[in-house]
């Protein structure tokens, strides 16, 4: 029986990846595929290599425990950047580990363990879609938010929040559980890199929640 990891990431702490775990898992029972290990977390696919825990702890693991390949539901899961996420698959051909793309039903390597031109070429073509893909949600967000700030400015109306609206401490702590915890033992930067909140929020909950802690 294979074994193999499987590597799930959503983009936002308010997103769940409880989905593609249980869908992979489903999927390599019936492949007959001994799942090692699982690789989860909630980070922005944008960020470099460097910058996602669980990518590092995967690449490690992979090479000290023979795995056979890691499995994604989509490619877009290994990242949104191309390069990054091509240095990924370098990195996994390298130790001799196939990515399996569930929704594409494609592996980089072939059984003989050598590289997959075709799907070396696929990959690529995905990879840079889910690029272009992001990059035209972020131009449709500003061209959004340029058409509401000329119309707000036009008719005289006050943009943002209410001014009597204010969050409270339930809604930051059920918002943001995962965030306080990790603040206890980690940086703001990596608690940023892992979960994809800014600096800014997370030093707002570290006032709010670890200073109320420490009295």
């Amino acid at each position: 029986m294979d074994k193999v990891v499987l590597l799930c990431r959503v983009s936002t702490a308010s997103q769940d990846y409880e989905r593609q775990v249980s869908e992979l898992t489903d999927f390599c029972q019936r492949a007959d595929w001994q799942v090692a290990q699982i690789f989860a977390n909630k980070v922005s696919g944008k960020l470099p290599v460097e910058q996602r825990p669980e990518l590092l702890q995967m690449l490690e693991y992979v090479k000290l425990h023979q795995i056979k390949r890691v499995v994604v539901l989509e490619i877009s899961r290994l990242g949104r950047n191309t390069l990054e996420a091509l240095k990924v698959i370098q990195m996994l051909n390298d130790a001799g580990v196939a990515l399996y793309i569930k929704n594409y039903n494609l592996e980089t390597l072939d059984n003989q363990g050598k590289v997959n031109p075709v799907a070396s070429l696929i990959c690529t073509i995905l990879l840079e879609v889910a690029q272009m893909e992001r990059l035209t949600i972020i131009d449709r967000m500003s061209s959004g938010r340029d058409q509401y700030i000329k119309k707000c400015r036009a008719t005289g109306k006050k943009m943002g929040r209410p001014s009597t609206y204010r969050k409270s401490i339930e809604d930051y702590h059920r918002q943001y559980s995962k965030e306080i915890s990790l603040l206890r033992k980690m940086s703001l930067k990596n608690v940023s890199a892992i979960t994809g909140t800014s600096i800014n929020t997370l030093r707002r909950l570290k006032a709010m929640f670890l200073a109320e802690g420490a009295k």
